[in-house]
């Protein structure tokens, strides 16, 4: 036999042809998505495009167990990667073989596959974890509420690292399978259309599909003992409604608001165009917070918010995000007044449509309400600074500028910027600045210095046509105005 000899110079040579160029280069993707608000929230490297979670949970114990499988696509040669994650692992697999994985700082799980993963290259990868989620705390706080029978996942801005791991930023949106066993007896309650339910062993199987991108914070799930409602609206969405058996007092109200979602809905659909995904609905638990949320297809509702009586405003706000915030979502967590500002507004149209007070009545109340010495005008809703993402500026100066715009542009081009932008950006994400061209060009008219008065300068903007002089009382407080005040704890966390 004849054996060539390989000089160390040919070896090399020989090496670099002999490995895969991926495998030579690649490197660790970065531990965070690069939001400012947020460096921990997210991760770099690749982007997903499914999560298909399959849980076990146990009420009396709070254990939830689960595994979920990750669909990706590498956007780099990866050495490394991490998904956000709190509870403990017990196996991690990447393309079928099994990887290694680290915890560091609050919420990273840090993954070396076998081998490189190529950019382009389709990337499974399979969680097994177990864990009490209402005992992770981040920050302080958790976002799994406990309940008398269960248990809930709903915050904002994150709340998927408490029960599933994910790349955790709205600028990686996925669809989803959540199937979830729970004691027979409960439900649990999830985004999306229920694809079946069965039992088995004293344990029933609830499987969930929401089909549409879905940002993680707005994953949901419930787990818990609900009555539940369902109908189909004219086009034939299935609509379900949960609550909680146990919402006391509550209830009554919490039922008048809720189910009045389908109404609501096609509303809203007059003013925004098409709803955007294949399922409607809302659930209020019980659970002590105060907030809502909206998850996606299906808003959160603290009981709490309706303590007072129905208030059908709530409803309104939650499902014009699925507009405004689901189906175009923030670019980056400064950009929260592409979500607030314009479901504040809904609120203002709803009490317009309602003849409760026009929306131009309750911008000049607004308006009177805070003198230009009021700190609520330092807060710039285009950039409000992570201390401030919910503000009230954020939400009432938010929908100040947009009654502003309004008066400019005139209600023929202002409702058909509401129509086209949730259109032109469907699930996809979106920053401030982007709306701002879409108007200019849309309208035909230059609007930038426009809102760089209304969302970014820290003073009152001048408004003489809405009378700045007056005062709150001599503006008259408009009929609907408790009922929206009462939602200014909208995302308060509770």
């Amino acid at each position: 036999m004849h054996r060539r000899l390989i000089v160390p110079s040919a070896l090399a040579a020989f090496l670099l042809l002999a490995v895969p160029a991926s495998a030579a280069q690649g490197t660790a993707g970065a531990p965070g998505i690069g939001d400012p608000y947020y460096p921990a929230s997210g991760n770099g490297g690749y982007d997903v495009s499914h999560y298909d979670l399959r849980l076990k949970y146990q009420p009396a114990t709070d254990l939830l167990e689960g595994t979920a499988t990750i669909l990706a696509t590498p956007t780099q040669d990866l050495s490394r990667f991490d998904l956000d994650f709190g509870l403990d692992v017990s196996e991690v697999r990447v393309n079928g073989k099994t990887a290694k994985y680290a915890k560091s700082g609050t919420q990273e799980l840090e993954i070396t596959p076998a081998g490189t993963l190529a950019k382009g290259r389709a990337l499974s990868v399979v969680v097994r974890y177990a864990g009490k989620p209402s005992e992770l705390k981040i920050g302080g706080w958790t976002a799994w509420a406990r309940t008398p029978d269960g248990g809930v996942a709903a915050q904002e801005p994150e709340s998927a690292v408490w029960w599933f791991p994910s790349n955790d930023h709205p600028l990686d949106k996925a669809t989803y399978d959540v199937s979830v066993s729970v004691p027979d007896g409960t439900q649990a309650i999830s985004n999306g259309v229920l694809q079946s339910q069965s039992s088995k062993l004293g344990w029933t199987r609830f499987n969930w599909r929401s089909n549409k991108p879905q940002a993680t914070y707005l994953a949901t799930l419930a787990i818990g003992k609900f009555d539940i409602t369902r109908d189909t609206t004219a086009d034939g969405l299935p609509v379900l409604n949960a609550y909680s058996k146990d919402l006391g007092d509550n209830d009554g109200a919490a039922r008048a608001s809720v189910e009045r979602t389908t109404e609501v809905a096609e509303w809203l659909t007059d003013v925004f165009g098409p709803y955007p995904f294949n399922a409607l609905g809302g659930y209020v638990p019980n659970v002590t917070s105060g907030f809502a949320l909206e998850t996606q297809t299906r808003p959160f509702y603290s009981p709490k918010q309706f303590a007072n009586g129905a208030n059908v405003s709530v409803v309104v706000h939650e499902l014009a995000h699925q507009w405004y915030g689901d189906s175009v979502s923030v670019d980056g967590w400064k950009d929260i007044w592409i979500n607030e500002g314009f479901a504040r507004y809904s609120q203002w149209l709803w009490s317009e449509k309602e003849g409760e007070g026009t929306a131009q009545e309750l911008a000049d109340y607004t308006y009177a309400l805070h003198p230009a010495d009021d700190a609520f005008w330092t807060v710039k809703p285009g950039d409000p600074g992570p201390d401030n993402q919910f503000h009230g500026a954020v939400y009432d100066r938010g929908a100040l500028a947009l009654q502003a715009l309004r008066n400019k542009l005139g209600d023929e081009t202002f409702f058909a910027l509401l129509k086209g932008w949730p259109a032109e950006h469907a699930y996809g994400n979106a920053k401030v600045s982007d709306f701002v061209t879409y108007a200019e060009r849309v309208s035909g008219t230059p609007l930038a210095r426009f809102f760089d008065t209304w969302l970014y300068q820290p003073s009152r903007p001048e408004a003489p046509a809405w009378g700045a002089a007056r005062t709150a009382r001599s503006a008259g407080q408009p009929a609907s105005w408790k009922k929206i005040a009462a939602t200014n704890t909208i995302h308060d966390r509770g």
